[in-house]
């Protein structure tokens, strides 16, 4: 089936810190001129929304606002669809994307990627929820992403942690749910058939895709390791990087 859209995962594909990856400018150039549409998924939770625009203009990568998803947008439209008033364990860059929610006397608990702002204070204040029948809203349960001095804990662990001690599941509300990957399409009015993942994360971005229907493709950048390869689904690709992945689809088909 001709190809239509293509997802993009950011840091790790595009960037690695503040760095750009070698031939990340002229990749998206060819996918601007190629007349697919592009869908830029991430499952960063330390920066807003509009923090993250920024940051992608300042590295020379222009992205609209319609274009991003993020699992912080996600989280506010569940909890303001159901009424919820949440406990944020959430790095302070992210906590713009939750103004104006009533956080008095929560009844849910919503986990990022805090980084140094987790405590044992609020993870056992969540606990505590849990117990009580709170539900558990991940923003993203991958276990580590890529920085400029190496491989960091990502929010996974402490999801892992609360749902260990609690005895409950998350509600996982990034990569790799496939309602994301669903809301990323839909707009669109495209079929997963019609659709690829391009990600550094064999497991969010890649194997998600797969699960999802899409076609999936890994780089070898970001946060992957070697070895990844034999963690892939059947019918993932790999690629070297982001240019590489892009010369793969065959734009002058598509």
């Amino acid at each position: 089936m001709k190809l239509r859209t293509v997802l993009l995962d950011l840091g790790g594909v595009f960037y690695e810190g503040t760095r750009l990856i070698p031939g990340a400018q002229d990749a998206l150039a060819r996918l601007r001129g190629s007349g697919l549409a592009l869908r830029f998924v991430t499952n960063t939770t330390r920066q807003s929304r509009a923090a993250l625009l920024q940051e992608l203009s300042r590295l020379g990568l222009a992205v609209a606002t319609d274009e991003l998803l993020t699992p912080a947008s996600a989280a506010r439209a569940v909890l303001l669809e159901r009424g919820l008033r949440p406990l944020l364990l959430i790095h302070p860059g992210l906590a713009p994307d939750f103004d104006g929610l009533d956080l008095h006397q929560p009844n849910a608990v919503v986990v990022g990627d805090a980084g140094d702002h987790f405590s044992y204070a609020g993870l056992n204040q969540a606990f505590r929820l849990l117990q009580a029948g709170a539900p558990l809203l991940a923003l993203g349960r991958n276990r580590y992403f890529k920085e400029t001095d190496g491989l960091s804990l990502d929010a996974g662990p402490f999801v892992a942690a609360l749902e260990y001690a609690a005895g409950v599941d998350a509600e996982l509300l990034g990569k790799p749910a496939p309602a994301l990957f669903a809301a990323a399409l839909r707009p669109l009015a495209c079929s997963p058939e019609q659709a690829v993942m391009i990600g550094d994360d064999v497991e969010a971005d890649v194997n998600g895709a797969l699960a999802a229907g899409l076609r999936g493709i890994l780089v070898r950048t970001g946060k992957y390791r070697p070895g990844d390869e034999t963690r892939l689904a059947a019918g993932g690709d790999v690629a070297d990087d982001i240019a590489t992945a892009v010369a793969q689809l065959g734009l002058d088909a598509a």
